[in-house]
């Protein structure tokens, strides 16, 4: 392993010295690094870590920053100060960056559909994660995309999704989400795109990202569950669609935790990871219910970490923290 030093070294280097990163990566990647809530302006302790691991590709899974606001040059002043921050810079200079928003980098929230600003902070997101210009995610609405890595057999597909731009709204009552039984998250374009994405897809891993969970039913929180028609329509479509090991990856709740559905659908189990809290969790670990949970309840900085072994037909994810820790661990068979 390459010593941390050096990645800092790289960084100080003048830019014309800084290598241009390429759309393709190498083949066969093997790790990828992902994570959510992030303080722009709070200390960053998991870059080092995380640039220890040596990434392939780093995934943001949403509060990328904390904007909150609809002022657009605020969203601009806060993601260029993230942008500065050098141990992160470090991993953008030699590490492929790609990733979806949630609420506070929308801009509001909690919010959905009728957020004013929502076009011009999706952009100002894409400059931020410096999607080209002629990109597919530029022409239409939202924020949603996908992306295919590898090469020959050995191919990971990256989707995307955006539970913001679309999403209908929801009512609160004494600090929990009431379901609304007819309400979208992702809105017609978004289904249609995502069908054929999971239907035509070549890879043999198929990772399907949110900034809000998946599976939990039980917390009083943002969730999918919140929409249970969106729910269990996204579940059948992974179900039917013959994606290969299908994974759910989120963030937003400032824990992280390791969930697995297990139903006729899904005999092998359809597993969901959260990793939430690069910057801050809990300040103190309290217990939730949530049926689906299949490792502890983390409440400590945290990333995600997956390693790819092709050869053994293996994919592994570790919940990370802190000078390395490693505080979860799943393996799920390559199918």
């Amino acid at each position: 392993m390459k010593n941390k030093l050096f990645f800092f070294a790289l960084v100080v280097l003048s830019n014309s010295c800084k290598p241009k990163v390429q759309e393709e990566i190498q083949p066969d990647i093997t790790k990828i690094a992902f994570g959510s809530c992030n303080r722009q302006d709070a200390p960053q302790p998991l870059w080092q870590p995380i640039l220890a691991d040596q990434p392939d590709l780093w995934i943001w899974t949403g509060d990328n920053i904390y904007g909150d606001s609809p002022i657009m040059d605020t969203l601009r002043a806060k993601y260029a100060r993230q942008n500065s921050h050098p141990e992160y810079a470090a991993l953008k200079a030699y590490t492929p960056i790609i990733g979806i928003w949630d609420d506070h980098d929308y801009g509001i929230n909690d919010g959905g559909k009728a957020f004013a600003q929502k076009k011009e902070s999706r952009d100002i997101m894409f400059d931020f994660l410096e999607v080209p210009a002629d990109a597919p995610e530029r022409s239409r609405e939202g924020a949603y995309s996908s992306r295919l890595f590898g090469q020959g057999e050995n191919l990971i597909k990256i989707i995307l999704l955006d539970a913001r731009y679309f999403r209908d709204t929801l009512q609160r009552v004494e600090r929990v989400y009431l379901p609304n039984e007819t309400g979208e998250i992702l809105g017609e374009a978004q289904w249609t795109w995502l069908a054929k994405e999971l239907k035509e897809s070549p890879a043999k891993i198929n990772l399907i990202i949110s900034g809000i969970q998946f599976l939990p039913t039980e917390h009083a929180y943002e969730k999918w569950a919140n929409f249970p028609l969106e729910r269990e329509k996204l579940l059948d479509l992974i179900a039917t669609s013959g994606a290969k090991t299908p994974v759910l990856l989120s963030g937003d709740r400032h824990i992280a935790e390791v969930m697995k559905l297990t139903d006729n659908r899904f005999p092998n189990g359809l597993y969901e990871i959260t990793a939430s809290g690069l910057t801050h969790t809990w300040s103190g670990i309290a217990e939730e219910p949530n049926q689906f949970r299949v490792s502890e309840l983390i409440a400590k900085l945290n990333y995600g970490l997956a390693t790819i072994d092709w050869e053994k037909g293996e994919l592994t994810f570790q919940v990370k923290g802190e000078d390395g820790a490693v505080y979860a661990a799943q393996s799920i068979s390559i199918k």
